[in-house]
């Protein structure tokens, strides 16, 4: 669903483009399919995250379908600056899609392939930047690796290039994992923003400058979580993530096979002695 309805009507839209105005490189937290929704968007931006992307959403299924709307997309009026990512084959789809959530989201973003967003040839890739600069488009986010690229180092030179030849802002993203290496990152691409995924999961208050997630932020989630809702299996897995840096071995494998939230919350109050 579209938040509460009511609440939302009191929402002040924001426009994301104060933040890169502003001088200080953006912290956003990326678009993960079943990670980035509602919940976590409100426990990164209490860890100093300025900017955040829901999930990619399919968006034909989203006009297509109430259920795939109802699923897809939640906010409230503290949830902003929110840009919604579409994945989109036609232009009148993403269009009929951005309709539906503009009055909620404070920007539109066309996921263009993670991570093919460079060509071995990087001048296809400068190329296609600057067709996008001149159709209109506010920002570009540039993971940098080729379509055949997985797990090798990223191309920061590339991304580098690419920041050097566009007049609008360019986000930097791939293996960022902690604010020491958003900080080399940014030093190594002059990049105006920098988009972390995997890294947030680990640490959710990365941006925060904690090197390791603190239990003030496990314990934010649980509060977090528990009040919107959120299913148990997400509401495990951020913890199982969360928790990985800081648990034993033995710990993960009993907390890992956890079946129910009142199981998780009385293996934190045994462990912690919280809930």
């Amino acid at each position: 669903m579209i938040g509460d309805i009511r609440e939302t009507e009191e929402c002040q839209l924001k426009d994301p483009m104060d933040l890169f105005h502003s001088g200080q490189v953006v912290k956003i937290c990326a678009p993960m399919v079943r990670y980035s929704k509602l919940a976590f968007r409100t426990l990164v931006r209490k860890y100093s995250c300025d900017l955040c992307y829901t999930p990619m959403i399919v968006a034909a299924d989203f006009v297509r379908s109430a259920k795939a709307r109802d699923s897809e997309f939640t906010t409230n009026k503290g949830d902003h600056p929110l840009i919604v990512q579409f994945a989109a084959k036609e232009a009148q789809v993403l269009c009929d899609a951005a309709r539906i959530v503009c009055p909620f989201a404070d920007g539109i973003d066309l996921n263009c392939g993670c991570p093919q967003r460079i060509h071995e040839d990087l001048k296809r890739t400068v190329d296609l930047c600057q067709k996008a600069e001149a159709a209109g488009v506010s920002w570009i986010t540039v993971h940098g690796r080729s379509i055949e690229e997985r797990h090798q180092p990223v191309h920061y030179d590339a991304i580098k290039i690419i920041k050097q030849s566009m007049s609008i802002p360019v986000v930097a993203n791939g293996d960022i994992k902690t604010l020491k290496d958003a900080e080399n990152v940014h030093h190594l691409t002059e990049a105006d923003g920098i988009m972390v995924a995997r890294g947030l999961l680990a640490n959710p208050a990365m941006f925060a400058g904690y090197e390791e997630t603190p239990f003030q932020c496990i314990q934010d989630w649980v509060d977090i979580a528990l009040e919107h809702g959120t299913p148990f299996t997400c509401f495990h897995h951020h913890l199982m993530y969360m928790m990985e840096r800081i648990t034993s071995k033995q710990e993960k494998k009993v907390f890992n096979v956890l079946s129910s939230t009142s199981a998780v919350l009385d293996y934190l109050n045994d462990h912690y002695g919280v809930w």
